[in-house]
């Protein structure tokens, strides 16, 4: 397997993936890029030569596939697919 060097993006397959168009801001020029984190916040803020800045908030979550298999022959064996548990994400 090659290495990763950090720059390849794997491909989502496109039913899971959600696309966001920001039309607004079509055209305009990067001034500069900021990445913020701390404990509890994290942002990516874009901001343009006009003055203007598109925010990304991120909240970090985590999405946990529960299943039970059995592996008495040595191969899995799904006996049983629970549903999803989703962390709390408190909104704003």
């Amino acid at each position: 397997m090659a290495d990763n060097k950090g720059t390849h993006i794997p491909r989502i397959h496109s039913s899971l993936r959600e696309l966001a168009d920001f039309p607004e801001v079509r055209d305009k020029i990067i001034d500069r890029i900021e990445l913020s984190s701390d404990l509890e916040f994290f942002e990516i803020t874009v901001t343009f030569q006009d003055k203007t800045t598109l925010a990304f908030i991120i909240e970090p979550c985590l999405v946990a596939f529960p299943v039970l298999a059995d592996w008495t022959d040595g191969e899995e064996t799904t006996l049983k697919k629970y549903k999803p548990v989703h962390s709390k994400v408190p909104r704003t």
